[in-house]
């Protein structure tokens, strides 16, 4: 079975690092043109020690720039294997997201989790459609700090099953008479994944079309 993973870079795996130009100077190159200076320098007027001094050092930092480049070449590609080992073991597992829009298939309810910080007397979670019209609202009651699991078996407040699509879950919490927004994680699968140039991570392509970053994965399930 092939893992569906896809890459926006055309050079992920094994890639060969371009021959050097034949226009470069070498160490070897360096050193030669530096004795043929040595050979042919007015002996009434040679080089002095800061002069040579500060060739080497020229020198030097080149070639210490070039040493870090390749270093950093090597290092990019680790990067990209692993994250290349990570996405393929994402594809077909389900996350638990922070974020507040889930996908609804018509069949399966949603899964989702708020934290707490401290106890509170309610916990409620109201689910919009695309149009911006309330769904129904799931009232969770009092609550210690600390993780709460939620919900939504894809039924509206009359208990007619919605149509597929894309719903909003937003939370808030009921402390006394104050009330407070809290953010919301949502279960969702991932179907594929695409590796992004380096530098831009991964993108995680979900069922029903949604994305997300891997930094917004809470917890892998």
């Amino acid at each position: 079975m092939t893992t569906p993973v896809s890459s926006d870079t055309s050079a992920l795996f094994g890639t060969q690092p371009a021959a050097a130009s034949k226009s470069d100077l070498g160490q070897e190159d360096f050193l030669t043109l530096m004795i043929t200076q040595f050979k042919n320098q007015d002996p009434f007027e040679p080089m002095d020690n800061g002069e040579f001094l500060g060739q080497l050092a020229q020198f030097s930092t080149v070639n210490g720039i070039s040493s870090l480049n390749s270093s950093f070449a090597g290092l990019a590609g680790a990067l990209q294997d692993e994250q290349a080992l990570q996405a393929a073991n994402l594809v077909g597992r389900s996350v638990l997201a922070d974020t507040n829009v889930g996908w609804f298939d018509g069949d399966a309810a949603i899964g989702g989790a708020v934290e707490l910080d401290a106890a509170v007397s309610n916990v409620e979670i109201d689910i919009i459609n695309a149009n911006g019209e309330l769904v129904k609202k799931l009232s969770l009651g009092e609550q210690p700090p600390g993780v709460v699991n939620f919900n939504w078996d894809g039924r509206d407040a009359s208990g007619e099953l919605v149509d597929s699509g894309h719903y909003q879950m937003n939370a808030r919490v009921l402390r006394g008479s104050s009330v407070e927004s809290v953010g919301t994680y949502l279960r969702a699968d991932v179907e594929s994944v695409t590796l992004g140039r380096l530098g831009r991570g991964m993108t995680l392509n979900m069922a029903g079309g949604g994305t997300l970053s891997l930094a917004d994965v809470h917890q892998i399930t």
